[in-house]
């Protein structure tokens, strides 16, 4: 019996050690270590990518830094393929994902998320130079309108009663079709379109922003609080006192993490 009753005990105590360890927050975790364990693609420009160096850079780069800031510690990065970057962070290999990760349902059962810190919608490219009024759906009947393969552009714009979709390898094919007049428009992320421009030195320009906004936020393992409470906090903070702005002008010409004023 009194084998029993000890073993009994240990039993109890390793439920209640158990039990601590999947009630401690992540924010205490994260300052106990003085380190923000932030996963992105490094693949990603301009949100993230190596520089000539082979430094880590870009938007998401810069947002991760601020945030860690924020929160009193270092960021500590790391690099993983897209495929696998969900799954690493359910595995603990690290705090967050900087990464533009949309917050959508499905992932919301298996992730907490932070508040959005980015809004970015379809928008369409049209040449520098363009002067109709390609505003909408209906202004691109019998228009030619480039888009990537395979893309969810690509799906949206095939919904264009009249429109003539021409689907392409990349952003580099279309946008040369696009500046040389074989095509009217492209379509793309809003948030890519300078990247591009800057990138290809064509004279093209963002046009309208058309179609239904998305927004990305921050995804983390759930059972943390605290720590939700505190990211929030940090993305709140920089966007009061300018830096958010700062970054995202850099980056995007613009602050995206408002909607676009396409009046």
């Amino acid at each position: 019996m009194k084998a029993f009753r000890t073993s009994l005990i240990a039993a109890a105590l390793l439920a209640g050690a158990s039990l601590a360890a999947q009630a401690a927050d992540l924010l205490d975790d994260v300052k106990s270590r003085g380190t923000l364990r932030v996963a992105v693609e490094g693949t990603y420009p301009p949100f993230n990518f190596k520089d000539a160096k082979g430094q880590l850079d870009g938007f998401d780069v810069d947002i991760a830094k601020a945030i860690a800031a924020k929160l009193g510690v270092k960021p500590e990065f790391t690099t993983t393929e897209w495929s696998g970057i969900l799954a690493g962070l359910q595995a603990g290999k690290y705090d967050v994902i900087v990464n533009q990760v949309a917050a959508t349902d499905e992932r919301r059962k298996t992730f907490d998320f932070s508040a959005p810190y980015v809004t970015s919608y379809p928008q369409l490219i049209v040449r520098a130079n363009e002067s109709r009024p390609l505003q909408s759906p209906a202004d691109l009947k019998g228009k030619k309108i480039g888009v990537g393969q395979g893309s969810n552009f690509a799906d949206l714009a095939k919904t264009w009663e009249g429109a003539e979709v021409r689907t392409y390898p990349g952003a580099t094919e279309y946008l040369q079709d696009l500046a040389t007049g074989r095509i009217d428009a492209a379509l793309n992320d809003s948030l890519l379109i300078p990247y591009l421009k800057e990138k290809t030195k064509l004279p093209i320009k963002a046009g309208a922003a058309i179609g239904k906004p998305a927004t990305n936020a921050i995804p983390f393992r759930k059972g943390s609080p605290k720590f939700q409470a505190a990211i929030d906090k940090a993305i709140a903070d920089l966007q009061a006192d300018g830096t958010y702005a700062r970054i995202s002008t850099k980056w995007f010409e613009r602050d995206v993490s408002k909607p676009i004023d396409n009046k």
